[in-house]
């Protein structure tokens, strides 16, 4: 009885909600999940020659980074009926604005990560025989995965907001129940989808920081020295015996 009054009292807080409509918020996360994944997983693939082709010079960096900061800065709304014509009332129109908008974070992170690179490590390839593609896969990317791999959740966690708005074409996983619930002011679907929206986010980071973890074994390995020098104590510095003035003998 309780928890139908706390539908019929429209609270925030109302456990009834969340069981009678289970499958409705289940089909709501998976959506933005698939959504959220797919536009990161397609952003990265595409940041990466972007990413190379700015690391040639200032010719190319200027057009790709301002291009990329361009794209950034049109609002969602403005975003998706410029896309509209192109891909119609479909999760790719969705799909592909959260693309443009994940370029911006991850070829920054991406050129930071290959910049990072230290030219004697390439030199010492080089030397060894290794071509460009070889130099590429096999040195310089495995050494920019921590600066690419913290865009990749940046980029995760600001996807994760941004597909609500595709609420406007009912792409919008869980934006599809914060939408209309506000309309009709219905507390307790507002409260649980946005809930369950913050918790994909922290979910997704969390795992992209154990993945970063996994891969990346070396920034780990260099911490542990460090905080151990840290934390060895300084040996005391015996005192010096005081001076002492001759005397003259009488």
């Amino acid at each position: 009885m309780a928890g139908q009054n706390c539908l019929v009292a429209n609270d925030w807080i109302c456990w009834d909600y969340v069981t009678s409509r289970s499958q409705e918020l289940t089909d709501a996360t998976v959506q933005h999940v698939w959504i959220t994944g797919v536009s990161v997983v397609i952003g990265l693939v595409v940041s990466l020659p972007l990413a190379l082709l700015a690391r040639r010079g200032r010719r190319w960096a200027a057009p790709v980074l301002g291009l990329t900061t361009l794209l950034y800065t049109v609002p969602s709304l403005a975003m998706f009926s410029l896309l509209l014509p192109l891909f119609g009332l479909s999760a790719s129109l969705v799909v592909t604005g959260l693309v443009l908008y994940s370029l911006t974070i991850l070829v920054r992170n991406a050129m930071a990560g290959l910049e990072a690179v230290p030219e004697e490590v390439r030199e010492a390839a080089r030397g060894m025989g290794y071509g460009p593609g070889r130099l590429l896969w096999q040195v310089e990317l495995p050494l920019a995965l921590p600066a690419l791999l913290a865009g990749v959740r940046i980029a995760t966690v600001s996807t994760v907001a941004l597909t609500t708005v595709g609420s406007i074409v009912g792409k919008g996983g869980l934006g599809n129940l914060i939408a209309p619930a506000v309309n009709s002011s219905f507390k307790a679907q507002v409260l649980t989808a946005s809930v369950l929206c913050v918790l994909l986010a922290l979910v997704a980071d969390l795992a992209l920081l154990g993945v970063q973890r996994l891969l990346t074994p070396w920034t780990r390995a260099t911490r542990a020295p460090r905080a151990a020098r840290r934390a060895k104590p300084v040996p005391a510095v015996p005192a010096e015996p005081a001076a002492t003035t001759p005397t003259k003998g009488a």
